[in-house]
């Protein structure tokens, strides 16, 4: 019974009389308390286009793959993570109540093979549109990092993008196409494929760490400096695990919908 109730847990096993805390107490030895997993809704043509994608890249070497994605930290931390346990007498820490959680700041930032490329920060107060965007990387990706790079990983290297519209653009795709990201090096992207990416991952890592013991932020610096001091801690054992783990998202991919193909 997946995100059953401890109620409804004991009562189909007809035990009744029992006190919700002895109830917790009891399934915490033998199970966990879990939301339910998010996805994005995925429609015939979504499907068709995921198998197409896995197809197309299933024999793919993924440690040349620069996996990239926009990240935004609020002040107050993601909805619903403000909870846990206190000790009985005890009172529970006040909190800050601010609108869109006292603001945020927007990150980017990339993944390939064992290594984190940035992370770098997008200027307050820019909206991300195809020309922002290409300046950002410009500024920050090509000249930061980019450039520092061998001419034989540059030929070798294939970009990975959403489907943002500041990404997917004409605009865009011809000012990447002008910096040798174009064709076979620039990765098509299935829509709504989010759980694709291995860098969603990573996020997931970081919100953890800046956000642990409910922290929350009084400033866009502060919040900014915690990204960057949990990035630094995240290891090239970590990064690599997540980039070897494309063969099985690949796989998983067309098992779900029949398409498997070997590899």
């Amino acid at each position: 019974m997946p995100l059953a109730t401890s109620f409804a847990i004991f009562q189909s096993c007809n035990i009744t009389g029992v006190l919700k805390s002895t109830r917790c107490a009891i399934l915490r030895d033998m199970a966990k308390v879990r939301k339910a997993e998010k996805r994005p809704p995925l429609n015939k043509t979504h499907q068709l286009k995921r198998q197409d994608w896995a197809k197309k890249y299933l024999k793919t070497d993924f440690s040349k793959v620069l996996w990239t994605d926009e990240m935004r930290v609020s002040l107050d931390g993601p909805d619903g993570w403000a909870r846990g346990w206190i000790g009985k007498g005890q009172r529970a820490p006040v909190r800050l109540r601010r609108q869109q959680g006292g603001g945020g700041v927007l990150v980017w930032a990339g993944i390939i093979k064992d290594e984190l490329v940035g992370p770098f920060r997008v200027e307050d107060g820019v909206k991300l549109n195809s020309q922002s965007y290409c300046q950002f990387l410009e500024d920050t990706f090509f000249k930061q990092w980019h450039r520092k790079k061998s001419a034989s990983f540059k030929k070798n290297m294939i970009f990975m993008q959403d489907n943002a519209p500041s990404h997917a653009s004409k605009y865009s795709t011809a000012w990447l196409a002008r910096k040798g990201l174009k064709e076979e090096k620039l990765m098509t992207w299935p829509p709504c494929s989010p759980d694709l990416n291995p860098i969603k991952n990573l996020w997931s890592i970081i919100k953890c760490e800046i956000y642990k013991e409910v922290k929350q932020y009084t400033s866009m610096n502060s919040v900014w400096e915690a990204v960057v001091a949990a990035a630094r801690n995240v290891d090239g054992e970590q990064i690599k695990t997540l980039t070897e783990s494309m063969d099985g998202r690949l796989l998983s991919v067309l098992a779900k919908i029949g398409g498997y193909i070997g590899h």
